[in-house]
């Protein structure tokens, strides 16, 4: 992964479905003003689950985006996926017409896919038989759904992939869409990262790892606490944040918007443990390096980190002290956030969460804050943005994730400039 001479890659499109809002600029605003979106779960009946507190989105409403014909033949991540990337193209101006069709690509990161709905189909088949199974059930809960349905909605006929990487997934396919655009392949790619995974068995197997947060049922939103002392685990959360990238002269060729370049991209493996980061966390520092030697930065160059920040015991001490090996005495001059402590973690969706966090603060020159930091970690002894978010000058942004299965991914984004 040396550095990368190519083509400029443009963000000129971003769609939004959030716990804390639909559509990017009620999240952006949300964010600024540190709403906490962590609730007690209202999808299922919790009485068998030990974590009984996710931030979902409650207002969203597939009819709004999906034909009426075709919603109860796709899972609600897909449902989501759609409406993401409805705003994102329009926000873009991205024309889609048999003359551009083809070379315009659709690459979506999704840790669970189709998982809802295949939980659902599973306890029909056991209840009732096979002959009650939904028919589209073979097609809806595959990860590759997700992009496919987009593609077929919006009259994409480029490169469609789904990366499936666990907490990674939307790093990973960022990364990717942005190596396609830079080298020459392709002019335009929706990408960005879609998971919905407030279901009975996805926050059940994720309570038997011990890896959600159980100590605060009765204080919801004091759940979700990265980097403080007493953190327990993480607050399992959902979304969808599509973007259009674009090669900058297409870009400019057309007149479109453009929030931010993407500028670097690393991935790296500890090669350690299916749920535990290395301890020594060089891996995690590493992908951090490499996406600054992509972009061909200094470490001093960043300004601001949107940290992976779950508020697990283990990830917050261990992004801690790979942001310190990474970035050495510049590590205490950063701005850093976690905006977990606001939507909960959205698994494999959640880098692109950060990544929309990362283009809009270096558009506007604006940090949001980590909330809940009342009772600091002395392990974790970096300035991650208290309780209340500043205004602070953003060139360089740089996106964190680490993933169960011992996964690290870093992007970088730039203010744009001609």
């Amino acid at each position: 992964m040396s550095s990368l001479n190519g083509h400029r890659v443009v963000v000129t499109g971003i769609g939004v479905v959030a716990p804390n809002g639909i559509g990017k600029s009620i999240f952006w605003q949300n964010l600024k003003n540190g709403l906490n979106c962590v609730d007690n779960i209202t999808f299922f009946d919790t009485s068998e689950h030990p974590s009984k507190v996710a931030a979902e989105i409650r207002n969203f409403k597939a009819e709004d985006y999906v034909p009426l014909k075709k919603i109860k033949k796709m899972d609600r991540s897909t449902h989501m996926g759609i409406a993401a990337s409805l705003e994102a193209v329009a926000d873009s101006r991205l024309p889609i017409n048999p003359h551009t069709a083809e070379n315009i690509g659709c690459i979506i990161g999704t840790g669970a896919g189709g998982m809802g709905f295949a939980e659902h189909e599973m306890s029909v088949y056991f209840k009732e038989g096979l002959k009650k199974v939904n028919p589209y059930a073979a097609v809806s809960v595959f990860c590759g759904a997700i992009p496919g349905e987009i593609a077929i909605q919006l009259g994409i006929k480029g490169p469609n992939i789904a990366v499936s990487n666990g907490c990674t997934s939307a790093n990973d396919a960022i990364g990717l869409a942005f190596n396609a655009i830079k080298s020459g392949s392709i002019d335009a790619v929706l990408t960005g990262g879609v998971d919905a995974c407030v279901t009975p068995a996805i926050v059940g197997s994720f309570c038997r790892i011990n890896a959600l947060s159980t100590k605060k049922n009765d204080n919801p939103k004091k759940a979700s606490r990265p980097f403080n002392l007493d953190r327990d685990g993480f607050v399992m959360s959902e979304g969808a944040w599509l973007f259009v990238f674009e090669n900058l002269s297409y870009a400019l060729k057309r007149g479109a918007p453009i929030y931010a370049e993407v500028v670097g991209y690393g991935s790296t493996s500890d090669a350690y443990h299916m749920t535990a980061p290395a301890p020594d966390s060089l891996q995690t520092a590493r992908a951090m390096q490499v996406a600054l030697r992509t972009a061909g930065l200094a470490p001093e160059q960043i300004d601001y980190i949107v940290a992976h920040g779950t508020s697990t015991p283990l990830n917050d001490r261990n992004e801690t002290l790979a942001i310190k090996k990474a970035f050495g005495n510049h590590a205490k001059k950063l701005a850093i956030s976690s905006i977990k402590s606001m939507i909960g973690h959205a698994v494999g969706a959640a880098a692109a969460g950060n990544f929309a966090t990362a283009v809009l603060a270096a558009k506007e020159d604006f940090i949001p804050p980590t909330i809940n930091y009342d009772n600091p970690d002395p392990e974790c002894d970096l300035y991650y943005t208290p309780n209340k978010g500043e205004t602070r000058i953003v060139n360089y942004a740089l996106v964190n994730s680490i993933g169960f299965g011992s996964k690290n991914a870093s992007t970088i984004v730039k203010k744009y400039k001609e």
